[in-house]
């Protein structure tokens, strides 16, 4: 199928009518869907929550999440003119979230680290940290055991947990652009490669021409979100 000609639909979404569509975060309003939650969603069994990836790459790509959050929020950016793509704050007040928050502080405290050395750091984790943060806001149910095995933490709701992988699918399916939150989503999904595996049709051409019209700030979060995922796939070889 051919692209989209009209490519303002990609870069303003005043244009972006679609009911595939989902909110941006902005303001530094933190209230509104999850990046990283969604993320979470993409990447496990949205009726067992078992993972469809490994748990390293899933981290890493959580931490691209995180940070992506703060940086729909406006609360972070990337400096690009430095060479090493660095994170610094643009606001410096408190989140209303303390996973965030926490993030946001060591940023703040340690500007001089390249976006790549936190990912890696806050990929530690950021697994649990987002599992306690969505069992916490009722998206997930607690790991149960059976049998003396550690079950996964369960979607509370399997229509939830699926929207957003459907929301993904469709954009392709119709070649419709999704909002710059779930370009976002997609773009991260992608640096794992797992959208190769979860989606019904990765178009790669139109997945390039929609990722090139988020920010520069954004297409480096998930370019070097990219990178560490291939250095933890190098190093378990």
């Amino acid at each position: 199928m051919p692209l989209i000609a009209d490519f303002r639909l990609f870069i303003d979404d005043r244009y972006n009518r679609s009911p595939i569509s989902s909110p941006i975060v902005v303001d530094g309003d933190f209230s509104r869907p999850s990046l990283a939650h969604d993320l979470f969603f993409v990447m496990h069994d949205d009726v067992t929550g078992r993972p469809r990836l490994h748990p390293r790459l899933a981290s890493l790509a959580l931490a691209g999440a995180v940070v992506g959050e703060l940086m729909l929020a406006e609360r972070v950016t990337l400096d690009l003119a430095s060479g090493q793509d660095r994170l610094y704050a643009t606001a410096r007040h408190a989140t209303s979230d303390p996973l965030t928050h926490k993030v946001l502080r060591h940023i703040i405290e340690e500007p001089q680290h390249p976006v790549t050395t936190w990912l890696v750091f806050f990929a530690s984790t950021i697994y649990t940290d987002v599992t306690n943060r969505m069992i916490a806001a009722k998206l997930l149910n607690p790991p149960a055991r059976h049998l003396l095995k550690k079950q996964p933490a369960a979607p509370a709701d399997v229509n939830a947990a699926a929207w957003p992988l459907a929301r993904l699918n469709l954009a392709v399916q119709r070649r419709e652009p999704p909002s710059v939150r779930d370009r976002v989503l997609y773009g991260l999904f992608a640096a794992t490669g797992g959208a190769k595996r979860a989606l019904w049709d990765h178009d790669p051409a139109f997945v390039t021409a929609m990722l090139a019209t988020l920010s520069p700030p954004l297409q480096r979060l998930i370019v070097q979100t990219e990178v560490v995922v291939g250095q933890a796939v190098i190093s378990r070889r």
